[in-house]
């Protein structure tokens, strides 16, 4: 398991973001898009609580945590200067918890999720599908043939797909997944695309996405 990050520097972070923000739009040049299009997530699963202030600091305004506990905390102590995504695998008991302090969960896959959404979410309550766009068995998501049964099930309004391709050496490889997930989304009308890591995040703009999720290549 990664260790915490600890000892981050804002103006290290800043450099990093805009090193990051300028391959983004390098990659929206090779694409024909719009660099506005596309939000730079700070994923903050391995940054302390009392640091995650650095990242607002740094200039960045968007961040995304994996669980559940550890946003409600991050979310209490920052959210005045933040904004936050949920972003990690997702446990239906779990909604009722992040709902008041998250924009978007990026990971809803189950039929207990929709059904803790049904109870719990409000008229402004917004999310984005995980879909698991290559049939990985050992992975969460919906699988492509079932996302319209799916969506018609949500209780509240589906704004966009997330997925997590199979692991690869090369980001090359990830090209096929990100636009397999575009064509998704771009079939039903979803507009956002959360897609791409560290390793890939290039690729994924070339392929549409809109949330790019960075973790480390941010902090060190």
């Amino acid at each position: 398991m990664a260790e915490l990050i600890h000892g981050l520097d804002s103006a290290r972070v800043r450099a990093n973001a805009e090193q990051v923000r300028a391959e983004i739009a390098a990659a929206c040049a090779r694409a024909g898009r719009d660099p506005a299009d596309v939000e730079l997530l700070a994923a903050v699963k391995y940054v302390p609580l009392g640091e995650v202030g650095v990242l607002a600091e740094a200039g960045l305004a968007l961040v995304g945590e994996n669980r559940a506990q550890d946003l409600v905390a991050k979310a209490e102590r920052w959210g005045d200067r933040l904004t936050f995504d949920f972003i990690g695998h997702l446990q239906s008991r779990k909604v009722k918890q992040i709902l008041p302090y998250v924009r978007w969960i990026h990971s809803v896959s189950s039929d207990s999720t929709l059904a803790q959404l049904e109870r719990h979410a409000t008229e402004s309550t917004e999310v984005l599908v995980e879909v698991n766009i290559a049939g990985e068995e050992a992975k969460s998501g919906v699988a492509p043939e079932d996302l319209d049964a799916f969506m018609e099930r949500c209780p509240c309004r589906v704004v966009g797909l997330m997925t997590m391709p199979p692991l690869a050496d090369d980001p090359e490889q990830s090209r096929r997944w990100f636009s397999a997930l575009r064509e998704l989304a771009h079939a039903r009308g979803l507009e956002q695309l959360s897609m791409g890591t560290t390793q890939d995040f290039a690729i994924a703009v070339e392929e549409g996405a809109t949330i790019v999720r960075v973790g480390t290549r941010l902090y060190r």
